[in-house]
């Protein structure tokens, strides 16, 4: 894992973005409406990939979510495979009420 990745919203442009030495290495796109945070895209520049750079993005993100009473939906396959493997994350995900119409 990289030890310098920086973390940051950047709400101007919908989502957070990692910098490693300055540099950007990664970002996490999302859009928001409401309490609800909808994770559209993650991305990782290639020369960063495999260095933790996708993981400490979407751990500040869903941290960031946390500390602000949000619920995530992430359509991002990525986002959505992290939370799985981390368990401690998965009351963030976005549930709707059980529907009570009948056809």
């Amino acid at each position: 894992m990289t030890n310098d990745v920086t973390v940051a919203d950047a709400p101007e442009k919908n989502r957070y973005e990692a910098t490693v030495d300055g540099r950007l290495a990664g970002f996490a796109e999302y859009l928001t409406t409401g309490p609800l945070t909808v994770f559209t895209h993650t991305e990782v520049e290639p020369a960063y990939e495999g260095q933790g750079v996708g993981s400490a993005l979407a751990r500040y993100a869903l941290d960031d979510m946390r500390a602000h009473d949000r619920r995530v939906l992430p359509l991002c396959p990525f986002v959505k495979e992290w939370i799985g493997r981390h368990a401690d994350y998965a009351d963030l995900i976005y549930r709707t009420k059980p529907s009570k119409v009948a056809d």
